[in-house]
């Protein structure tokens, strides 16, 4: 099992108020590749954004995380239940889960490990759900203005698994019957602060901030805001889902 680092415990009150929602669509298909609708793993939950969702589908569902911050800090559901624990050996009986789910995450597993797990524990005909996203785009001002950011700002401080997501998971083995997945896409309506405070919940931001002792938000934020117009105008923004679904 490879080492793991904990890139989020110091920012995870903020990711829990910051960082968007995934479709609820995205969820209601989800519950039709699985054989049933009893009991669902969402690894790597952090602040339980698709375990609360996952939790409108099925009976229970049984969310990790290997960060007891983000723990704490998960949104409660009457359908969900919270544990600290890796994704690579996790609580569950073999052939006791419907679905398994890992958003935005993947990427941070021994991902060999991890498949092991999911084949231990799916039932006959489970289905396994992983997904990410990368940039948000707004317009093309806003967008480049980010992209910058993103590259070469704080370029250096991104860990380097974070590669797997820009390459939209491309190369990354997936040992089960890939199914032909919808597109989804997660919006939402922000205003300049909100993608500010968004922003800076990036792992790359964190260690920036560790490794200079220096922020980078303020200088950032001043080339946002004119990129931005009104600060207090809610923009659409927009991050198209990376999708891989499939079934043992």
């Amino acid at each position: 099992m490879s080492d793991w680092n904990d890139h989020f415990s110091t920012v995870a009150e903020s990711y829990r108020r910051w960082r968007p929602g995934y479709p609820r669509a995205l969820f209601d298909y989800l519950a039709t590749t699985a054989p049933g609708r009893g009991l669902a793993w969402d690894c790597a939950t952090g602040n339980g954004q698709a375990a609360t969702m996952l939790g409108e589908v099925f009976t229970r569902v049984l969310a990790t995380d290997a960060s007891a911050a983000q723990i704490a800090s998960a949104e409660p559901h009457p359908h969900v239940e919270y544990r600290v624990a890796r994704a690579e050996c996790c609580p569950f009986n073999d052939a006791s889960v419907d679905l398994v789910t890992a958003a935005q995450a993947l990427h941070w597993f021994d991902i060999e490990a991890f498949w092991r797990e999911v084949h231990r524990v799916l039932r006959p005909h489970g289905a396994v759900a992983v997904w990410g996203y990368g940039l948000a785009s707004v317009d093309p001002g806003v967008d480049e203005a980010i992209r910058e950011f993103s590259s070469r700002t704080v370029g250096p401080y991104w860990p380097p698994q974070r590669g797997i997501v820009d390459a939209s998971y491309a190369g990354v083995s997936f040992p089960f019957e890939l199914l032909s997945a919808p597109s989804f896409s997660m919006t939402a309506h922000w205003s300049l602060d909100h993608m500010l405070a968004y922003i800076g919940t990036w792992s790359s931001v964190d260690g920036y901030r560790q490794q200079k002792d220096e922020d980078p938000m303020p200088a950032f934020a001043e080339r946002l805001a004119g990129v931005w117009s009104d600060p207090q105008r809610r923009r659409e923004i927009s991050w198209p889902l990376i999708l891989k679904v499939g079934r043992v």
